[in-house]
């Protein structure tokens, strides 16, 4: 196994190029998550970033990352929280310092490497945290204290993401980096605005949400993953998560991609691209293959919570799409343990009102009533 390591910006940091997003995670086994973890870890991982705020997951990552700490950069995110066992972004800076410190409790450690303003998809938001009281001045209070390295900022828009380097104040940038979105425009601009900055880039979503590791030919991305264009993609039947890691670690200012593993399995594949031949890594034949996208697509992110009804809204979407794919027997009992179904929604809308990415969660609701009733 070979995994080179970058500099992270201007922060001093070395990580490894290939990272570990931890969201999937969430819910499983301890055994899975310590085998995950300390697998990526013995391999050579060394960066992993810690999204959300549930006792469960956190206390499942803090078992697992227990005596690994002096070898791993640990990330943390201001306004990710929790609310009746449900994601629920934030803007309230007294809220976000609350969860933040409990997840330095649960992972057992006095700071973050990486301390990021989490998920801001207008210029509106992200001003209207960078003032006294707001987001930005905390993660630099809490920087000063001591428990945090330096301060980053994670966004699906070209535009905020500008903002934030232009102000001078974030370090690092993380980003939805694919193939998918090799030609959105201004993509290249933004990578080329990272280095004159020094502001180090993490790649997260490197497989499109899962997108381009399907089989299909014909696919949607939405905007969400694409820096705010969406297009309606045509691939090859065939692409490997070692092609899409190959193109994002060759792209301008990447330090580290973020795969999302949620097994052993999945961690292998990943893994295997420090052992990939060039001809296995090789990606050029794929770029010219890719076309152009429409809005409303889901990646089941469950930026939409938290529902009334406690709907898992992103599992309900994803497990509907899979049925109407092959309904499997796996997949009917998929839904069949979920604690809230389809049917509970209320249909309030307040779900669309958060969906960043256009995506008619009511209509997909009514789909799942239908395919699984």
């Amino acid at each position: 196994m070979c995994i080179e390591y970058r500099k992270l910006g201007r922060t001093g940091l070395k990580v490894s190029e290939i990272g570990l997003g931890t969201e999937y995670l969430n819910q499983q086994p301890r055994r899975i998550v310590t085998s995950v973890v300390h697998e990526a870890i013995e391999q050579g991982v060394n960066y992993f970033d810690i999204v959300f705020s549930f006792p469960h997951y956190l206390d499942n990552l803090g078992a697992a990352l227990k005596g690994y700490r002096k070898r791993v950069c640990l990330t943390g995110h201001l306004g990710s929280t929790e609310k009746n066992d449900q994601y629920f972004k934030t803007r309230n800076a007294k809220r976000s310092e609350a969860f933040f410190l409990n997840v330095l409790t649960w992972l057992d450690t006095d700071h973050v490497d990486v301390l990021f303003l989490h998920n801001f998809n207008s210029v509106a938001e992200f001003k209207g945290v960078t003032g006294p009281g707001g987001l930005l001045e905390l993660a630099d209070r809490l920087r000063r204290e001591g428990r945090a390295r330096c301060i980053g900022i994670s966004t699906h828009s070209i535009e905020v993401a500008h903002s934030a380097i232009e102000s001078g104040q974030i370090d690092v940038l993380m980003f939805p980096i694919h193939m998918a979105a090799n030609a959105v425009p201004g993509m290249k601009d933004l990578l080329q605005a990272c280095v004159s900055a020094q502001v180090g880039v993490v790649a997260m979503k490197p497989f499109a949400g899962g997108k381009l590791l399907r089989e299909e030919r014909s696919i949607r991305v939405p905007r969400y993953l694409m820096g705010g264009t969406a297009l309606k993609l045509k691939k090859p039947a065939s692409i490997t998560p070692v092609q899409c890691l190959s193109y994002v670690l060759s792209q301008m200012g990447v330090s580290t991609a973020v795969p999302g593993c949620a097994n052993p399995k999945q961690l292998k594949q990943v893994l295997a691209y420090g052992q990939a031949t060039e001809e296995e890594k090789d990606f050029g034949a794929i770029l010219s293959d890719l076309r152009q996208y429409e809005a409303g697509e889901c990646v089941y992110c469950n930026h939409c919570l938290p529902c009334p009804s406690a709907i898992d809204v992103g599992q309900v979407i994803r497990l509907v799409e899979m049925a109407q794919r092959h309904l499997t027997d796996e997949v009917r009992a998929a839904y069949g343990a979920l604690e809230a179904k389809a049917s509970d929604c209320t249909k309030c809308g307040a779900c669309k009102e958060r969906c960043p990415f256009g995506v008619d969660v009511i209509a997909k609701m009514e789909q799942a009533v239908a395919v699984f009733r």
